[in-house]
């Protein structure tokens, strides 16, 4: 199947880009490895950024340099005020095809002030910001005639002789177990982040696996910061259950055991994620309380915190404290891309949360990821769709084929197992804080499973649905990004936003606005900072 412009990925970054894509002309098609709507796009809860015209105290420029502060130096100026500048455009585009956000008694959108902002910038519909903008979008792609096609799983990314140029993406159909290849002008990745390699200690449904990202880094493509892992604060003990920042915002307060506030909650997410593990480490455990928000309020604005809170923990927040405790979130590093969304390869094109477009730099400002998806998700389907109406079509084929390979694979070891154990490594060695002795002995181990992976092959051969064998797929390419990660985090000897080392506790400024770089050569990979 030809198309002008192959959208991989149907969250909010993957469903912007095809309408922008589709509205300048280009065939378009969405391949999809889940449903769209249960992208991690509906996890952003608390609201998308925007200085909209009836802001009394806040200001673009306030937006830019809270961008700027909360990135620790890591972020490019172009990108963040672009960002910024395109913001209340983007909240008009949502607006324009029906997001229901809410209103004040004005009906101007209503606006909350998420942690690390200076103002009450953030556009939110309730507590369901990121789920209403997705299925608006989803609406407005069915509406626009878009193609999608479900259930295919991502395996690897086509190219041209030369190995420069995309030419389109072979997938593996869930529903029959068949391989299929499809041919686009341009490729536009928008496959999401990588944040399940924490496993049970994740807010991140169990599709966030980095498929996109490793599949790219097998095709040459440049990956950067991959080390840089953002905690959220607030989610459920037993459950990881994302709690929105929402609930901060509005007012909650973090305390601990004793019933004490310890951090001011409006603080960055991964200053407020430091000052929580250190109280954890003291034997203390942590709490959110919105008690005092009263039940009139949280059942209208914060309405799925509440039933998350009673689903999952069994707890009415309207009168006891939460128990909470900080999970990783949000990656931060992803695919290098360039100020048109591009990567290093012709055709190739990247967005959302498995793209580096150096705005979060270190740690990412609540209420700017709804905003990325709908500022770069417009500029990837713009120039994507440029370069296709440019470019001749190319005779593209196939590599490798990993499934060949698996079938030579036993089943001796149970991947699930090493899946968990990995999920508990990283928790306890990458996490929160660092250091070169845990980082190592954690890369040890990685080698160790890698080195057992034929011995771990999913049991189930059936075609049809096989789970067992998408989810080993699933393994070892965050078995790969894990190893990435590990090599990235020893690389940066210094601490800055969500990457610190406890050996390296001070930022090192021989790295200020440098980027860990990662790309794949014949014998290994290279790893080296740049611009």
């Amino acid at each position: 199947m030809q198309s002008d412009v192959l959208v991989v990925g149907a969250g909010g970054a993957g469903l912007v880009a095809a309408l922008f894509a589709h509205k300048n002309g280009a065939k378009v098609t969405i391949l999809t490895k889940d449903y769209p709507t249960r992208s991690q796009t509906c996890m952003a809860q608390g609201g998308i950024n925007a200085v909209l015209a009836h802001a009394k105290d806040d200001s673009v420029e306030s937006h830019i340099q809270d961008t700027l502060k909360s990135a620790h130096g890591l972020s490019s100026e172009d990108a963040v005020e672009k960002l910024c500048k395109d913001a209340p455009e983007a909240i008009e585009f949502l607006d324009s095809i029906g997001v229901q956000f809410s209103r004040t008694k004005d009906d101007e959108i209503a606006q909350r002030r998420l942690g690390g902002a200076s103002g009450d910038r953030a556009c939110y519909a309730q507590d369901y910001t990121g789920l209403k903008i997705l299925h608006t979008l989803y609406d407005r792609v069915l509406k626009q005639g878009i193609q999608i096609l479900s259930d295919r799983y991502l395996l690897e990314i086509l190219r041209d002789e030369s190995g420069e140029v995309v030419g389109g993406v072979s997938v593996l159909n869930k529903r029959n177990g068949e391989l299929e290849e499809y041919s686009a002008s341009s490729v536009i990745l928008a496959t999401g982040g990588y944040a399940k390699i924490y496993d049970a200690h994740s807010t991140n449904a169990t599709s966030s696996t980095g498929d996109g990202i490793a599949v790219a880094f097998r095709a040459g493509v440049r990956l950067s910061d991959m080390e840089f892992v953002q905690f959220h604060p607030t989610a459920l003990k037993s459950s990881s259950i994302l709690i929105s920042e929402s609930a901060r915002g509005a007012g909650g307060h973090l305390l601990n055991s004793k019933g004490e506030r310890f951090v001011n909650e409006l603080l960055p997410r991964d200053e407020v994620a430091r000052a929580m593990d250190d109280e954890m480490k003291k034997g203390e455990e942590i709490f959110l309380d919105i008690r005092h928000l009263g039940e009139k309020f949280i059942d209208e604005e914060l309405p799925q915190e509440r039933k998350l809170a009673k689903l999952y923990e069994g707890i009415d927040p309207v009168k006891d404290l939460l128990p909470i405790k900080p999970v990783a979130h949000y990656t931060m590093g992803g695919i290098e891309v360039d100020a048109h969304s591009s990567t290093n390869l012709k055709g190739l094109y990247a967005v959302g949360e498995c793209a580096n477009h150096k705005v979060h730099g270190a740690n990412r400002l609540g209420g700017n990821s709804l905003l990325e998806l709908i500022v770069f998700g417009r500029q990837a389907g713009e120039y994507a769709t440029q370069y296709a109406s440019a470019s001749e079509k190319r005779v593209c084929k196939r590599t490798t084929n990993i499934l060949e390979s698996i079938q030579e694979f036993t089943s001796e070891k149970n991947f699930y197992e090493k899946r968990a154990f990995l999920g508990d490594l990283f928790y306890e060695n990458v996490g929160i804080k660092k250091d070169k002795k845990r980082l190592l002995s954690t890369l040890e181990s990685i080698y160790e499973i890698h080195k057992d992976l034929p011995k771990m092959a999913p049991k189930d051969r059936s075609k049809i649905y096989n789970t067992n064998l998408i989810e080993f797929l699933e393994f070892t390419n965050m078995l790969e990004l894990s190893k990435i990660i590990l090599l990235s985090a020893l690389e940066r000897e210094e601490s800055r936003g969500a990457h610190f080392r406890e050996d390296f506790s001070e930022q090192n400024d021989a790295l200020y606005k440098l980027h860990t770089l990662i790309y794949k050569v014949e014998n290994g990979h290279n790893l080296e900072f740049g611009s």
